[in-house]
């Protein structure tokens, strides 16, 4: 008996988007997977010398599906974003009352209206980017998959390195 397919699996003689969006949303799930059941305070942690703690990769994840779907995609004015929509250091910066769920949660929340965003656009779609001159829906898919895929690698490392757990 084998195990059941992955969506990204179900994709596999799909069209293009099909398969970008599929693989976009397994490097989301993973992210959430990564911190899922970790203690407040061990996702708080810095393991490392950067920023980068477990918590802070959800909070910059959000500031980036806001910065490439909301903000350039959308092109929505960055003060009608609610929260960082930069992906900058910043972006990594936890505040006091931030905590793994509310951060999960509210990436889960910026990821699916992320989704709705881009539902809206073709792949050969573009629209104005002030350091790209201009940029496709396309390009914005494979980058998010690139981003959110790096960033999946480190928390898989924080991961092991707080509790030692491995896998998903």
């Amino acid at each position: 008996m084998s195990t059941p397919l992955w969506p990204e699996e179900l994709v596999s003689t799909g069209t293009e988007r099909d398969v970008l969006e599929a693989f976009l949303d397994c490097q989301r799930r993973q992210i959430v997977a990564k911190v899922a059941g970790v203690p407040e305070e061990a996702a708080r942690r810095r393991i490392v010398p950067s920023k980068t703690t477990l918590a802070g990769l959800v909070k910059h994840l959000t500031a980036v599906e806001r910065n490439w779907f909301h903000r350039q995609l959308a092109q929505r004015d960055p003060a009608d974003i609610p929260g960082n929509s930069r992906g900058d250091d910043e972006s990594w910066e936890l505040g006091p009352d931030d905590t793994l769920d509310g951060l999960v949660a509210e990436y889960d929340r910026v990821c699916q209206e992320s989704r709705r965003i881009a539902a809206g656009f073709a792949l050969d779609d573009t629209v104005p980017s002030k350091r790209l001159g201009e940029v496709s829906l396309r390009w914005i898919y494979a980058h998010m998959i690139e981003e959110t895929a790096q960033h999946a690698g480190h928390a898989d490392i924080l991961r092991e390195l707080t509790d030692g757990a491995t896998g998903l």
